[in-house]
């Protein structure tokens, strides 16, 4: 999974232009509800930029609050889609 975390963590960064501040996210790092760039038209953006990056779709009832708790969770979703 680290190696999806590293790329979702990248994505992560330059989708809500995080900068420096981005680089101290781990697996476990707070994102919806902690990071005030990531409100729901970030989320959106954000879907996007993952389905564009690693070439899935994702369905509208994919997605959950649960889906973008963590930075880990985040990373275990798009492992998920890319090994379903």
């Amino acid at each position: 999974m680290q190696q999806y975390l590293d790329e979702v963590k990248t994505l992560l960064i330059d989708t809500l232009a995080l900068g420096p501040a981005g680089q101290h996210l781990n697996e476990h790092s707070a994102l919806l509800g902690s990071i005030p760039e990531l409100d729901s038209m970030a989320v959106v953006q954000l879907i996007g930029a993952l389905e564009e990056q690693f070439g899935f779709s994702v369905d509208d009832d994919e997605i959950s609050a649960s889906t973008f708790a963590t930075l880990g969770s985040l990373a275990a979703f798009v492992q998920h889609k890319l090994t379903a």
